[in-house]
């Protein structure tokens, strides 16, 4: 009897530490990490240093948005990395090669990531390809272009043409402040993520094109036979996400001031790993703007704190992917 009891309270012990793990486990790795960093790190916990982080962490947000949307239709973006390099090569043209001021600079990489968007849903609403294979061959294609134009060079203030000369633009102070500016002691690039978060959360939640994206991805034929145009809610999440992708290629141009080729490649796996750790957060079960929102947090402390501490670039990738298989075995587990 004494062993019965033994075993039928250690089961509670685990049914009660599961759910709160799953639900408050990011929250309290955040805080953790950002614990262990500060002691161990002496210019950590400094303004200058959480002013790095959240730059970097609003260029991943908005990536790991637009992955989020492709995850509530029941699908998957592996193209939003390319994609940020294609607009950080279009914002970058645009002003030192073509001499265009801020709203076509603006303008171009938009319009870019919303057609790589609709070229995706081309290929997997329209032809019916799995998202995995789309998105991939995609990736690939638009690393092509980007490479092909560029010829593999970065794109800066002064550099040489190859026909002679130097470039007739530079990085407008009116660009650049998108990425480096600050507003009331504030990056504006953060305040930019916060507001994108905050009209993406209403939408999501209270709104009825919000929700329809949900019942789209929850059960695709029950919704089409619901009379919901199933295709285009799909159509939809995939130009979304090419559109975040492309203006967090533009934070990313305007904060580095140069068109890095790939510049946006290891914004993938950030992203990936942000969206899925944001489907645990607060117990939601479901892909969320404000979990992807704090997983973004997680990485972005993270990773700072690793650099901070010598870690090279490969081993931080072999701790993020540890990360996120953490984050898909917690989530299976709880379905289960």
């Amino acid at each position: 009897m004494a062993q019965t009891a033994f075993v039928t309270k250690e089961k509670k012990q685990k049914i009660f530490l599961l759910p709160f793990l799953y639900k408050h486990g990011t929250l309290l790795a955040i805080l953790a990490v950002i614990t262990y960093f500060s002691i161990t790190i002496e210019q950590f916990f400094t303004y200058e240093n959480f002013s790095d982080i959240l730059r970097s962490i609003s260029i991943v947000t908005l990536v790991a948005i637009g992955i989020t949307f492709s995850l509530i239709v029941d699908g998957f973006d592996l193209s939003v990395g390319s994609t940020v390099s294609l607009s950080t090569i279009a914002s970058a043209a645009a002003l030192v090669l073509y001499r265009q001021e801020i709203l076509v600079t603006l303008l171009v990489p938009i319009l870019l990531g919303i057609a790589v968007g609709l070229f995706n849903s081309l290929l997997i609403v329209k032809l019916k390809l799995p998202d995995l294979l789309a998105t991939l061959a995609m990736m690939y294609i638009i690393n092509g272009i980007q490479l092909t134009y560029t010829k593999g060079f970065s794109i800066y203030n002064d550099m040489p043409l190859p026909e002679g000369g130097t470039a007739p633009g530079k990085f407008i102070p009116s660009f650049l402040f998108i990425g480096q500016g600050e507003w009331l002691g504030i990056p504006f690039s953060v305040l930019l993520m916060l507001l994108l978060v905050f009209i993406t959360h209403i939408f999501l939640t209270y709104t009825k094109p919000g929700r329809l994206f949900y019942m789209t991805g929850e059960n695709r034929e029950a919704a089409r036979l619901s009379g919901i145009p199933v295709n285009r809610y799909r159509t939809y999440a995939y130009i979304i996400s090419g559109l975040f992708a492309a203006i967090a290629g533009i934070i990313l141009a305007s904060r580095i001031g140069t068109g890095q080729v790939s510049a946006g490649a290891p914004l993938l796996m950030d992203g990936v790993a942000a969206a899925f750790i944001g489907i645990s957060v607060f117990g939601i079960g479901k892909p969320n703007v404000i979990g992807t929102l704090f997983g973004s947090i997680l990485i972005g402390v993270l990773l700072n704190g690793l650099t901070m501490m010598n870690v090279p670039y490969y081993a931080q990738d072999i701790i993020k992917g540890a990360i996120l298989v953490g984050a898909l075995a917690l989530s299976h587990v709880q379905q289960k």
